[in-house]
């Protein structure tokens, strides 16, 4: 059986979604299609997606094209919810890219067709909404070659464009051959020659695309249905079937984490190699923790069905892993998942409600972590708070949407915040030696931090021997530096730095004569996890720490004739235009914004450009906070920056 694992990705209200019901009703799978408007689609199953028209959660449908099963996946489109569309790209063997013929290429195209061209996943682009008033051709595949990539080959042309009687017509564009001679000597050769046929220029067409070197476009509409037939026989003929040897060792990912009517968890794993059987027992997560399969679902014509065992390639729900998180690996671990995109770069306090317990919200929100590791939750003890980082502003609203009606609980949020870190300014060491200065702790750590460059996060050395005490020692340190380091002195996370551990020592086990193990002159893994945060805070202040801000790159299209009006305010937001660009009578200016100003000029971008406005913003490196006041966050640990009051914290003797 040949199975293909397929994503859908678009920019919101592309009509992704439109798309996939358009799919199944083409496989015979639903009778029906469904409507985005109605909330009667196949894969927006939460609530919430149907009330707000929106995809949220990635859902899974398998739909047969004659012989092969393309398992679908449908991702969201909006950019606070792209920790779910990384989530799925591990799992691809190809990708659909949505592009509205009205709309055009947008912010989100962009971000999603550079990262599948880094991870070079083979890609069709469909152009939808050709029956829409305004919907463009040539146009738009200008701008997709010029915005997206200029390896595009068009699968056909458009009859009756604009109008509800549009039609593709399929058949390769006069400038195939050009695209594909670009990377096929023989094509050229062939080409010039005047002896390319059809059947050598479909191959290279195959070939290229599954190299992820060209791509396809194909045009139609999800609502009428043009084109969709065309599109599919490309899904078939143009992308690769799923790999793996069902014969090797179990290898699977997990890219999805839900609870099932009992409060289970069930896991969706892509299976990269091997057959995983009910009853088996794997590791799985950092930890190789083993578990036992006690059911397996496979997607099959539309449904979810109970297997007995799942082999390589095919996605699978998997019951009985209780601590499975997103982003495991079970069986044996697969190669190391990069970070397609950036993290959260904002923060915000959720408020408990009236009758809301703080101990029901908290569990509730480590609930909706497991389903996204991207909600860093952070609780702070002392001011019984809980913070949960974000995307940006509709991911708030979602988030309160789902506590009140998953959890029953209703909560309001504080004003979003960036998410800052720190960074050492210069050298600092500290040390502290067993019985000396005060040290309460039976160990010795002595630790120097070192700058490193911007990107390159925390490394740990050491500069004393492996031998020189025990390695559960070693590994105390290096855990406690690690965690240590999620607070600085000004409470955020520091990083791009080097720690390394220039002293250590310890007391060795003893014990008195006819006694067991006598801990008050033996020296614990607890001594060096008690001592390391002292030091290493010591050696920080000594180095100094510099709070960075994030910052976004952006990119604003507008009428040239509202520049006048347009940059005040973005001065006034602390954007800097690097480049101010004019054709015609459109204006594109490119810069940089902080991260915590982004909402506010999507807001006032419409008014300030009659609503022409169109706004690109993406994370893109941490600057410098400027200005007299430096951020503090709030600490959550038992503070080392104050000795006394970290001593009697780790005593557990405050408030006493």
């Amino acid at each position: 059986m040949h199975l293909l694992n397929l994503g859908i990705l678009a920019h919101v209200d592309a009509g992704k979604t439109s798309l996939t019901e358009r799919l199944l009703h083409s496989a015979g799978v639903i009778d029906e299609i469904g409507s985005v408007d109605a909330g009667s689609t196949r894969t927006d199953t939460l609530a919430l997606e149907r009330q707000r028209g929106i995809t949220i959660k990635s859902a899974v449908v398998s739909f047969p094209v004659d012989d092969v099963t393309v398992n679908l996946i449908d991702t969201p489109g909006h950019p606070d919810f792209i920790a779910e569309v990384e989530r799925v790209l591990g799992v691809l063997d190809g990708a659909v890219l949505v592009v509205s013929a009205v709309e055009g290429v947008q912010a989100q195209t962009r971000v999603l067709m550079r990262t599948l061209r880094r991870l070079r996943i083979p890609t069709l682009l469909f152009v939808n909404k050709v029956d829409r008033r305004g919907a463009r051709q040539e146009e738009l595949l200008r701008a997709v070659a010029r915005r997206l990539t200029p390896a595009v080959v068009p699968m056909g042309r458009v009859t009756g464009i604009g109008a509800r009687e549009a039609r593709f017509v399929p058949g390769l564009g006069p400038s195939a051959p050009d695209v594909l001679a670009e990377h096929d000597d023989d094509l050229l050769a062939a080409y010039v020659d005047g002896r390319l046929s059809r059947d050598h220029l479909r191959a290279a067409l195959a070939a290229q695309t599954r190299q992820a070197l060209v791509h396809p476009v194909y045009f139609g509409s999800a609502i009428t249905g043009a084109g969709v037939d065309a599109l599919v026989a490309g899904v078939k003929e143009l992308l690769p079937a799923a790999g793996g040897d069902p014969d090797g060792p179990v290898s699977a990912t997990v890219f999805k984490v839900e609870r099932g009517l009992a409060g289970e968890k069930v896991a969706y794993a892509r299976m990269f190699s091997g057959t995983l059987r009910v009853r088996d027992r794997v590791p799985y997560g950092d930890a190789r923790t083993e578990g036992r399969v006690t059911a397996i679902g496979v997607f099959d014509h539309g449904t979810d069905v109970r297997a007995d065992a799942v082999s390589a390639g095919r996605i699978a729900r998997l019951w009985g892993l209780a601590d499975v998180r997103i982003g495991d690996a079970v069986g044996e671990p697969g190669a190391a998942r990069e970070r397609f995109f950036a993290p959260p770069t904002l923060e915000t306090v959720v408020v408990p409600g009236p009758g809301v317990s703080g101990g029901a919200l908290h569990l509730a929100l480590t609930r909706l972590a497991e389903q996204d590791p991207l909600i860093g939750l952070r609780h702070d003890e002392l001011r019984q708070e809980t913070s949960v980082s974000l995307y940006g502003e509709v991911q708030k609203e979602v988030l309160q949407a789902t506590l009140d009606d998953e959890f029953g609980l209703c909560v309001s949020f504080r004003e979003t915040t960036p998410l800052c870190v720190e960074r050492p300014v210069g050298t600092g060491a500290a040390a502290e030696f067993v019985k000396k200065g005060g040290n309460p702790f039976l160990a010795t750590v002595g630790l120097r931090v070192d700058p490193a460059p911007a990107g390159s996060g925390v490394d740990f050395r050491l500069e004393v021997e492996l031998g020189a005490m025990p390695y559960a020692f070693f590994k105390a340190v290096e855990d406690t530096v690690r965690e240590t380091l999620g607070q600085g002195l000004h409470g955020w996370q520091v990083t791009d730095c080097t720690v390394t551990l220039t002293h250590c020592g310890y007391c060795p086990r003893q014990s008195h004569a006819h006694q067991g193990f006598d801990k008050s002159m033996s020296s614990t893994g607890a001594d060096f996890r008690g001592l390391t945060p002292l030091v290493l805070i010591e050696a920080l202040r000594r180095a100094g720490t510099l709070v960075h801000e994030p910052v976004h790159r952006f990119r604003v299209e507008a009428p040239a004739d509202t520049l006048g009006a347009l940059l005040p305010v973005l001065s006034a937001l602390r954007a800097v235009p690097r480049t101010t660009v004019t054709r015609g009578s459109v204006c594109l200016l490119e810069g940089g914004v902080p991260a915590a100003r982004v909402h506010a000029l999507e807001q006032r971008l419409p008014g300030l450009t009659r609503g022409e406005g169109d706004l690109e913003s993406a994370f893109d490196h941490y600057a410098p906070v400027t200005g007299d006041t430096v951020p503090e966050r709030p600490r959550t640990d038992h503070n080392p920056l104050d000795r006394k009051e970290y001593l009697l914290n780790l005593t557990c003797r405050v408030g006493r």
